[in-house]
Formats: structure tokens, sequence, C-alpha cells
């Protein structure tokens, strides 16, 4: 399940940045392309934020985290490059 974890986070992680870059650079200068792909690159994210934070809880339980280790898992998903600096700083040796 680790594994899974680790893939969901990378691809989150991605499409975080995907959406924010959609945001900041694509809808100033595109406003069409941006309105055509804010739904797909939007509800991907959505999806995949869903999965990381459901895995996260049955890791917690399951590998035992401490409530510390989880918030900080669970909060990196808010910030960008959060995702990528938990899969190198806690799930690396995992």
């Amino acid at each position: 399940m680790l594994r899974i974890f680790k893939l969901v986070a990378l691809l989150e992680g991605v499409s975080y940045l995907t959406l924010f870059s959609n945001m900041l650079f694509v809808k100033h200068n595109n406003p069409e392309l941006y309105k055509t792909l804010l739904f797909p690159i939007g509800m991907a994210h959505g999806v995949l934020f869903i999965g990381y934070i459901i895995l996260a809880v049955m890791l917690k339980i399951e590998e035992n985290w401490s409530w510390k280790k989880f918030g900080i898992i669970a909060l990196a998903s808010v910030v960008p490059f959060g995702t990528f600096y938990i899969e190198q700083k806690y799930l690396k040796n995992a």
C-alpha cells in the first residue's frame, strides 16, 4: 500500500502544480484554453487529493504513524511541492 501512496502523492503533487500553472499562466494568456483545461485538471486533482488523504489515514493505522507525522504528511498535500518533500523526507526509506 505504501507504493500506491507514493504514486498517488507524486501524481497529486504534479496535478496541483499543473492546476496552479494553469491558473497563473494560461488564464491570462489564453482564457478559452484556461476554461477548457480547468475542469479536467481540477477533477483529476480533486480525486487524487481525496485518494491521498484516504491512503494517508489507512497508512497511519497500518504503519502506526504518530499524530505529528500524520499531520505533517496530511498538510503537505495543500502546500506546493509538499508531497515531493514528504516522499524524500518521510517515505524514502519506507
